[in-house]
């Protein structure tokens, strides 16, 4: 299986896995085999070389662990915490690229 989203993993550098969850859809990210976390900062790190065996191992469990949409995401290997390399996945890693005031949350809580 190979990772059709992430094509362009540098050969020195480190992936995380991440998926979402079928129960709520939260985006969760592996922290080790068969455990997922909906935090970026627990990730396992895991070397490019190696990445592709991973995703297709936890590709294989994904039913099991109640996931959709397994795949490997590139992170930067100078950052302090996991910190993904592109603006998508960034922003699936740290929230909302809008203030909390404007999401369909807080919309529906003034009017309640």
């Amino acid at each position: 299986m190979s990772d059709v989203r992430n094509n362009r993993r540098e050969a020195g550098g480190s992936s995380v896995i991440t998926a979402n969850r079928l129960l709520d859809g939260r985006i969760v990210w592996q922290v080790e085999e068969g455990t997922w976390s909906t935090l970026i900062d627990d990730a396992r790190i895991i070397p490019n070389d190696e990445i592709e065996a991973a995703i297709a191992h936890a590709a294989g469990r994904q039913q099991a662990d109640g996931l959709v949409g397994v795949y490997g995401v590139q992170v930067d290997a100078e950052a302090a915490t996991p910190t993904p390399v592109t603006v998508r996945e960034r922003i699936r890693a740290f929230g909302p690229t809008v203030h909390p005031d404007f999401t369909p949350a807080a919309e529906f809580e003034a009017h309640a």
